[in-house]
């Protein structure tokens, strides 16, 4: 019969129950970094034996800490820096050239920058073996390790070398002879499944794939694609700031072109003029659209995608940004059974998104709801939407006057243009609809002055007109990393205002976390200069006056500029004195 088992001895029984030096227990580390209690690193040690989960997953999951605290954590304990990787401050090719990607994820660590001399490698477990001489080996290079959440260190493996991995496929296969069977458009949704696809079209579609799903997790609004003489740049435009993420192969953009273009509905063959079109794809269980516009430049044509997300586009009224005193004059505004509400600001200031909301509010099953677009920005069930389409003369006009004999009762016109849409919007307006529409101009009251210039008599401007919103977007301040600060000498100038005055209020900035990219800000909010049409500026507007003079008795009757809508956001720290500048003016 077989002798029982020896029970281990002291030190050997010491040896199983603590880690070695080299390999802290996790658990252990976040105790002595005073991130856990020991009772909740008990708690922990319980919830990873019931439920099968490792220490780190346990401890987010339970809510004691988050994964930066995690890292930090451990990269203090390792005696290495802690950093917070910003995708679009990575170049494709440091990350995917400098170690390959088998490698990089069986280490759990992701190149993040290199120079002449060293090349920074970051890791998500500082303890784990790190193979410091292949990486010298492989590179020529010295290395730095610093350390990064685990889920950065896998989001960007991922995506990066998986892309890159579609742009060399891509690249190779459209190189060879058989790049004249590729099949580009036989899917109508962009997350095609490759198993359905002719082989050499599924790069492609990948690479593209890959890139609508960088610009959905880094909350682009727009995609540039920009041929160069050799390669294409791709760039996101976040929060209003265009950023470049992306140089991919001439040869594998003209694929991707082709790709967008047949899913779009645009001309394939069409190189030299200017097309429109939109797509469809699913992200995260919902629908958003992409509206799709090309343009012939130098070096062939530019693409850009416009992302049209229902969960930004269509929000409620007090999620736009209206201050308190001009929210009831806006609901004044949007409850008027006739008239025309002009919204007014450059290109992406925000506009649609502030007419889609009034919609939005005002759509009932009993209330006819008519939108005349150019293109339809996003389709919504609800409304009755009608596309521009010059080429067979159905413009905003002639589209206009057949919408009136479609029993409408409120009509939205994408924008006034010419004296033939002003009139009809005019004449809308007079027969008894509510009529929403959009001008390009700087202010409110200049508003007033263009709808002379188009023609439109002042009589008729003074009984149609209810209101006139002119507004912008400021960048807010992350939630996650906002802290109070002091103003320096410059920001106090550049308010006008006495130093004493502004010690009352707390300002506020984000100082950059993962959340924000580290830029300090997340998402945009609305500015606005609101002008309902009073008596008195009916009177100067009758009187031919101009728009300083109605911009005077606007000022007298309460109305606040766009700069003043600015600063009070800045006194509420939801913005920066820089953002106010950036988009107001000195």
């Amino acid at each position: 019969m077989a002798s029982p088992p020896r029970k281990p001895s002291a030190p050997q029984a010491k040896a199983i129950v603590a880690p070695p030096p080299e390999s802290p227990d996790l658990l252990h580390v976040l105790v002595a970094q005073s991130v856990l209690t020991a009772e909740q690193a008990e708690r922990v040690r319980r919830a990873t034996r019931v439920n099968s989960l490792s220490a780190e997953h346990a401890v987010v999951q339970l809510g004691l800490a988050n994964e930066v605290q995690v890292a930090q954590a451990l990269a203090a304990h390792a005696g290495l820096p802690y950093v917070k990787i910003n995708p679009l401050d990575l170049d494709l090719d440091v990350v995917t050239k400098a170690l390959s990607g088998p490698f990089a994820r069986k280490h759990g660590m992701v190149a993040i920058s290199k120079s002449a001399d060293r090349i920074t490698i970051a890791v998500h477990d500082p303890f784990a073996p790190f193979p410091e001489e292949d990486v010298k080996r492989v590179t020529g290079l010295d290395v730095e390790r610093v350390v990064a959440t685990r889920s950065d260190v896998e989001t960007i493996n991922k995506g990066f070398y998986d892309l890159q991995a579609s742009l060399k496929t891509a690249e190779k296969q459209l190189t060879s002879s058989r790049v004249s069977t590729v099949d580009l458009g036989n899917q109508e949704f962009l997350s095609a499944e490759a198993t359905e696809l002719d082989p050499s079209a599924a790069p492609v579609i990948k690479a593209l794939d890959h890139i609508l799903s960088y610009a959905f997790e880094q909350r682009a609004s727009d995609i540039h694609f920009e041929p160069k003489r050799n390669l294409t740049l791709v760039r996101l435009r976040i929060d209003g700031i265009l950023h470049d993420v992306h140089l991919i192969p001439k040869i594998v953009y003209n694929a991707v072109l082709s790709r967008i273009k047949i899913l779009s509905g645009c001309n394939l063959a069409e190189k030299r003029r200017p097309q429109d079109g939109r797509i469809k794809r699913e992200q995260n269980g919902r629908e958003v659209e992409l509206r799709v516009s090309t343009m012939p430049t130098a070096f062939g044509e530019k693409v850009v995608l416009r992302i049209f997300d229902p969960d930004i586009l269509l929000k409620g009224i007090d999620q736009l940004g209206l201050a308190a005193h001009d929210l009831p004059r806006f609901y004044d505004f949007i409850s008027r059974p006739t008239g025309i509400i002009l919204v007014t600001g450059p290109t992406g200031s925000g506009k649609t998104t502030t007419l889609y909301s009034i919609l939005k509010y005002l759509s009932k099953p009993d209330v006819n709801i008519v939108t005349i677009e150019d293109p339809i920005e996003m389709v919504f069930e609800d409304f009755n939407q009608v596309a521009v389409r010059p080429q067979i003369e159905i413009t905003f006009g002639s589209a206009l006057r057949t919408v009136l004999r479609q029993d409408p009762d409120v009509i939205m016109v994408g924008e006034i243009r010419d004296g033939e849409t002003a009139e009809n919007a005019v004449q809308a307006a007079l027969t008894g609809h509510l009529v929403l529409s959009t001008l390009h101009t700087n202010d409110a009251p200049s508003s007033i002055t263009r709808l002379l210039d188009l023609g439109i008599p002042h009589f008729l401007i003074t009984s149609t007109l209810i209101g006139i919103l002119a507004q912008r977007l400021v960048r807010e301040n992350c939630s996650h990393c906002v802290e109070e600060y002091v103003p320096t000498p410059e920001e106090t100038a550049v308010l006008r205002m006495d130093p004493e005055k502004l010690k009352v209020y707390r300002f506020k900035r984000g100082k950059g976390c993962l959340h924000c990219r580290d830029t300090g800000y997340t998402g945009r909010t609305g500015i606005f200069e609101v002008l309902p049409m009073s008596e008195k500026i009916r009177r100067l507007v009758t009187g031919q006056s101009g728009s300083l003079e109605i911009f005077k008795v606007g000022r007298e009757e309460g109305m606040r500029t766009l700069r003043e809508a600015a600063i009070e956001k800045v006194f509420r720290g939801i913005t920066t004195t820089t953002e106010m500048v950036r988009v107001t003016g000195k």
